[in-house]
């Protein structure tokens, strides 16, 4: 078994047998465990999951999102990435310029019942062209607030000036890489209240060590099944990206969990993935053609032999 895979499935077994019950913002409820590690070696594969499809291009288009300091989900929707629209979606139905159907509660009642799931996803279609045609609309209602891309491109100072965080720790990489400075923030406490979500993976460190980068990430709210693969290989991908422009090789991800937490109505799809046994992982390759982790497209990399088990379906806590 993959040490890098097994040590993801350790931790959700954990969470299931040992973790506390707890209320949280949702309102589903989850199991949880607090100050939780996980290390993946990034020699050994490219750490995607392979106990259960992960879509990969989602988690590229996402990253390249973000290190173009974007917060508007139109650029994902042009990569036919939904994974944002929810937030932006409750944004607009519970809005005074909204008149269609009330879509109170959306989320949860979505899954209960049909009827409402079916207008909801009517509803959910003709936001999303809007977002795509109109760029009024789009600009008003696509916009997530200063999440994860502003922060990390474009952090505003006290005196109006703005910080590149992530092009300032990648020249501190080439220049300077015994520093213990290499960071990265997300947590924005001015900011926080009018972000669509309040980061979740909230800081990144990275450590140069005999040629290699490694990264640790502190992520202060971990959703276990749904949201944590996304972000142990939106990490990676992130440190083999900067390690590609900085002639590093790769090293460890490191992934500090604050609340991991596994949400009630996913159990039984944790228990299927735990009854699978894990496949060799895939390996990346990057346009080496491409000398600027800015100038990256997602036709600049490529993922091989991933071979997984299939999806396992669950709802989105939002």
């Amino acid at each position: 078994m993959s040490q890098n895979e097994q040590a993801y499935l350790e931790l959700c077994k954990e969470i299931l047998e040992t973790g506390e019950t707890k209320g949280d913002r949702t309102g589903t409820g989850t199991t949880s465990l607090f100050g939780k590690q996980m290390r993946f070696d990034l020699n050994e594969g490219f750490p995607l999951l392979t106990t259960k499809r992960v879509p990969f291009k989602l988690i590229a288009s996402e990253l390249l999102w973000f290190m173009k300091g974007d917060t508007n989900i139109r650029y994902l929707l042009q990569h036919n990435n939904n994974i944002w629209n929810e937030w932006a979606f409750e944004k607009w139905v519970t809005s005074d310029e909204y008149t269609g159907p009330d879509m109170t509660d959306f989320g949860l009642r979505s899954q209960t019942d049909d009827e409402f799931k079916a207008l909801y996803e009517q509803e959910m279609e003709s936001f999303k062209e809007r977002i795509l045609t109109d760029d009024a609309f789009a600009s008003k209602y696509g916009d997530l607030g200063n999440i994860y891309g502003k922060q990390w491109r474009e952090w505003k100072t006290t005196n109006g000036e703005t910080i590149d965080q992530l092009k300032d720790v990648i020249d501190m990489i080439k220049n300077n890489p015994n520093s213990r400075r290499l960071i990265v923030s997300a947590w924005n406490p001015e900011d926080v209240p009018s972000m669509a979500l309040p980061p979740c993976h909230t800081l990144f460190q990275f450590y140069v060590a005999d040629g290699k980068l490694s990264c640790q990430l502190y992520q202060r709210s971990a959703d276990m099944f749904l949201g944590v693969p996304f972000n142990i290989a939106s990490y990676a991908l992130l440190t083999h990206l900067i390690a590609h422009e900085c002639g590093l090789g790769v090293g460890e991800f490191i992934h500090t969990l604050g609340d991991a937490h596994i949400y009630s109505n996913h159990f039984e799809q944790v228990r299927t993935q735990l009854a699978r046994d894990p496949r060799p992982l895939p390996t990346l390759t990057l346009n080496k053609g491409v000398t600027s982790v800015f100038d990256f497209d997602l036709e600049d990399i490529t993922l091989s032999g991933y071979d997984p088990h299939p999806a396992i379906k669950a709802p989105v806590a939002v």
